[in-house]
């Protein structure tokens, strides 16, 4: 590990310097837990996925709407399989501390490896692209806005959010809290007045609602990964612990509340749209939530693209905050260079951790194919989860003596690992492309770096060099010990 300068944080109180430590603040409590899952979770999905599901569904209303629930209660599970780990084993950086910790280094340095060069920069991406998207469109009415400006918004706001959450992280909070308000209006005027709509008898596209075709298994995986994009984020609060507030009781309690919420609401959504709009409508509308407003609110219709753009704000900045805890944890595990897991003596931020992750997800927008994207980073997620889970079952057996303030029921750990690996292999399996090939390589390929910096230790003395400028220049310091800071 590359040694660093001698940068303290420090406070002037009557005229004299304090040491205060430099070290993540506990500021995250129920209520700002409950708004940061529920706030990552609704970006763009429920606005964007219900077409794609539907179509994939062969236009059965009935369906469509049971892998909706489906959906939420994987993701449901998945969050409590998650909750057991996090209160086991609280430490920031997520998935990759609890592979480490179950199944070894190797794999846990592959897994971040994937993590951070691939799966998370390209959702911050896919994010900003979906924002600029809706952003820059009604400024080209009638025509599509040019790809160039699109992605000038897409890197624009990539850029704002991260010096955001590089100044302060009471500021990066504060956005997400604004955001996940505005975002829920938006939702709930879409839900109340789908409810207001089937009082009035607009039921006729949800009766007999199991009466389509019924789509194959193919098609049912398909169904499947546009339900469970739009419920991804779930998992965000387990990268976030070492600044949750007693995460023994705060953690499950957010997961319990903020999920469920998201399932409810997304169901009245999915039901309002099918009041106004049948299947068909639905899988050719290019924005069915734009389509129902255009419907149902006529003049007031603006609201909705500008709550896509909100919503898909609020979920990039919650990434933000994610990338940025993963690749300071892993520093200080020195799977990535330690500067990584330095803070700003002043503002306390991991503020190259978050450059890093701006860089990565800026170098994403540049071929701008969501699809893609979404291909590659939904691949990497879902393989990230069954790895976890298998964490967890191992750790059943072979830790039983680890404290767990929160158990979750063990046959929820074989039911997720099962369905990850579903996820993972049935796309390759049905449409196998070369794409995934170079996933795979890309993965492995994370050998070259661990082998001789993370096995063998190789070290050069331009790395120290490296590291004390980058640490003066940014003005980081490495984070005080947890021993240093109970003796303040």
């Amino acid at each position: 590990m590359e040694k660093g300068c001698n940068l303290r944080s420090t406070e002037k109180r009557n005229g004299v310097e304090v040491n205060e430590g430099v070290y993540l603040r506990k500021s995250i409590g129920y209520f700002v837990g409950v708004n940061f899952i529920v706030g990552v979770i609704v970006g763009s999905g429920i606005f964007i996925s219900p077409a794609g599901l539907l179509e994939y569904s062969r236009l059965n209303v009935g369906v469509a709407l049971s892998i909706w629930a489906a959906s939420g209660v994987l993701s449901m599970l998945g969050a409590l399989c998650y909750a057991e780990l996090g209160t086991a084993l609280p430490s920031s950086g997520g998935e990759y501390y609890y592979v480490n910790r179950g199944l070894g280094p190797i794999p846990a340095f592959l897994l971040l490896w994937i993590q951070v060069v691939c799966a998370l920069p390209m959702g911050s991406s896919i994010k900003a692209l979906t924002f600029a998207e809706y952003a820059v469109q009604p400024f080209y009415s009638g025509c599509p806005a040019p790809v160039l400006v699109k992605k000038g918004v897409a890197i624009a706001v990539i850029l704002t959010i991260s010096c955001v959450n590089c100044l302060s992280v009471t500021g990066g909070l504060w956005v997400q809290k604004i955001c996940t308000f505005l975002k829920m209006v938006a939702l709930g005027i879409i839900s109340v007045g789908g409810l207001v709509l089937l009082a009035k008898g607009r039921t006729e596209n949800l009766e007999n609602a199991f009466s389509g075709e019924i789509p194959n298994v193919s098609q049912i995986g398909q169904a499947f990964y546009q339900g469970l994009w739009a419920f991804s984020g779930w998992n965000t609060l387990n990268y976030l612990e070492e600044e949750v507030k007693t995460p023994s009781k705060t953690i499950p309690r957010c997961i319990i509340t903020a999920v469920p919420c998201v399932i409810v609401f997304y169901l009245l959504v999915n039901v309002s749209y099918l009041t106004v709009m049948t299947p068909k409508d639905m899988v050719s509308s290019a924005a069915v939530a734009i389509t129902w407003a255009d419907r149902t609110i006529g003049h007031f219709s603006w609201i909705i693209p500008v709550s896509v753009a909100i919503s898909t704000f609020g979920s990039l900045n919650g990434s933000t905050f994610v990338q940025s805890r993963l690749n300071y944890a892993a520093s200080r595990e020195r799977h990535l260079p330690s500067v990584l897991s330095m803070l700003h003596v002043k503002y306390l931020t991991p503020a190259p951790a978050i450059i890093l992750s701006a860089t990565l997800s800026i170098v994403f927008v540049i071929p701008s194919d969501i699809l893609m994207l979404t291909n590659y980073s939904s691949f990497a997620r879902w393989l990230m989860v069954g790895l976890t889970c298998i964490s967890l079952i191992v750790l059943r057996y072979r830790e039983p003596n680890l404290h767990r303030p929160y158990k979750v029921f063990l046959p929820f750990a074989f039911v997720m690992a099962a369905a990850s690996f579903f996820l993972v292999l049935s796309p390759i399996i049905q449409e196998p492309e070369v794409e995934y090939v170079y996933a795979l390589m890309l993965m492995l390929g994370g050998l070259i770096f661990y082998i001789p910096f993370v096995h063998f230790k190789l070290h050069f003395k331009i790395f120290d060099k490296i590291t004390c400028f980058l640490q003066l220049l940014m003005e980081v310091s490495p984070p005080t010990e947890y021993s240093e800071i109970k003796c303040q």
